[in-house]
C-alpha cells in the first residue's frame, strides 16, 4: 500500500517546528528517522495531514555530558549510540551502546533515532525498556513551555504517551551512571522484534548487598512494564545466584501476558524468568565502561 496524501514540512529551527505542531495539533506527525512512522503510513494506520520532519535540527542531535549527567538528543541515531562505546561522554553508561546492538539491522540502526523509539513507545522496543531501567527523564517542549517527565510517568497505553499534540521530545536525560545495567532479549531471529525483553540496573554496597534495583520487561503488556515486586526481592540482600533466581521467579509471576502467534502466555512467563535472571547476572557482572 501507499500512504494517504499529506503535506510535508521541514523546519529549519526548533521554534518553527513547535509553531507547526501548535498550528496543526493532532493533524500533525513528527518525522525523525521514520523507521516506525513510514510503515504506519504505508499501512494507513496513521493518516496525518502534515509531516513535520525534524531531521535537520542540529540542536536535537546533541550529546552532552556534564559530570555524571548524560543527555541524548532525540534524533541521535541508534548507530551513533552503538558506536559510542569508547566515547568518554558515555563513561559508565556502557549499557547504552550494548543495547543499541540489539536493535533491528544496520540500515534500521543507521536511520532510526533514539527519541523516535522512545516516543513511539513499542512495549517490546529496547530504548523504552532501558530508559525505564536507568530512570531516565524526558524533556518535552511546546510553544507554551517546557516540562520534564520521569520515564515511569511517560507511557500511558499501547503506543501512547503523556505527550500533548503540540509537544516535542527535545532531550533524554540520565542523572548518573548505574553501577551495573544490562538489557537482554529473545527473538526468533536476530534483528526481529523481541518476543520478551528485560532490562535491569543494580546498585550495591561494598559487601555486595543490593541497595537499589530497577527491572523493566517488554513484550508482556501494553507498555514497558516495571516490576517493583521483583526489585523488592533484591534490595537489602546479597546479590548472589539465589537472590537473582528468586527475583526472576517473582518477575515471572508478576506479569500476565496474552498469547499470540509468537508464543503462549505460559511461554512468555518462562522467558521473563529466564531473561530476568540473565539480565541481573549481566548487570552485576558488568564493568562500567
Amino acid at each position: 500500500m501507499k500512504p494517504p496524501p499529506f503535506e510535508y514540512r521541514r523546519p529549519n529551527t526548533l521554534d518553527e517546528a513547535l509553531g507547526l505542531l501548535t498550528e496543526h495539533g493532532d493533524e500533525a506527525k513528527v518525522l525523525a528517522g521514520g523507521q516506525s512512522l513510514i510503515s504506519l503510513l504505508n499501512f494507513r494506520l496513521a493518516r496525518p495531514a502534515l509531516l513535520v520532519d525534524i531531521g535537520q535540527l542540529a540542536q536535537l542531535q546533541e550529546l552532552d555530558r556534564i559530570k555524571d549527567k548524560l543527555s541524548i538528543g532525540p534524533i541521535v541515531t541508534h548507530h551513533t549510540t552503538e558506536m559510542a562505546a569508547n566515547d568518554p561522554r558515555f563513561g559508565g553508561y556502557g549499557a547504552l551502546p550494548r543495547t543499541a546492538e540489539w536493535i533491528g539491522h544496520l540500515p534500521i540502526r543507521t536511520r532510526g533515532t533514539f527519541g523516535g523509539s522512545v516516543v513511539h513507545g513499542d512495549p517490546a522496543a529496547e530504548w523504552p525498556l532501558l530508559c525505564s531501567a536507568l530512570d531516565a527523564r524526558l524533556t518535552l517542549m511546546s510553544e507554551a513551555g517546557t516540562r520534564t517527565v520521569p520515564v515511569d510517568d511517560f507511557y500511558v497505553g499501547f503506543l501512547t504517551t503523556c505527550m500533548a499534540a503540540d509537544e516535542l521530545l527535545v532531550g533524554i536525560h540520565f542523572d548518573r551512571p548505574p553501577m551495573g545495567a544490562s538489557l537482554t532479549e529473545f527473538s526468533r531471529r536476530r534483528g526481529d522484534f523481541a518476543i520478551v525483553a528485560v532490562a535491569a540496573s543494580l546498585e550495591w554496597s561494598s559487601d555486595g548487598r543490593c541497595t537499589a534495583a530497577r527491572i523493566a520487561v517488554g513484550g508482556v503488556d501494553s507498555i514497558p512494564l516495571r516490576l517493583p515486586a521483583a526489585e523488592a526481592v533484591l534490595v537489602g540482600e546479597p546479590l548472589d545466584h539465589q537472590a537473582m533466581i528468586e527475583a526472576a521467579t517473582v518477575a515471572a509471576t508478576s506479569v500476565a501476558p496474552s498469547s499470540d502467534m509468537h508464543g503462549s502466555s505460559q511461554y512468555r512467563r518462562h522467558l521473563v524468568r529466564v531473561l530476568t535472571e540473565k539480565a541481573l547476572n549481566e548487570a552485576y557482572g558488568a564493568v562500567a565502561a
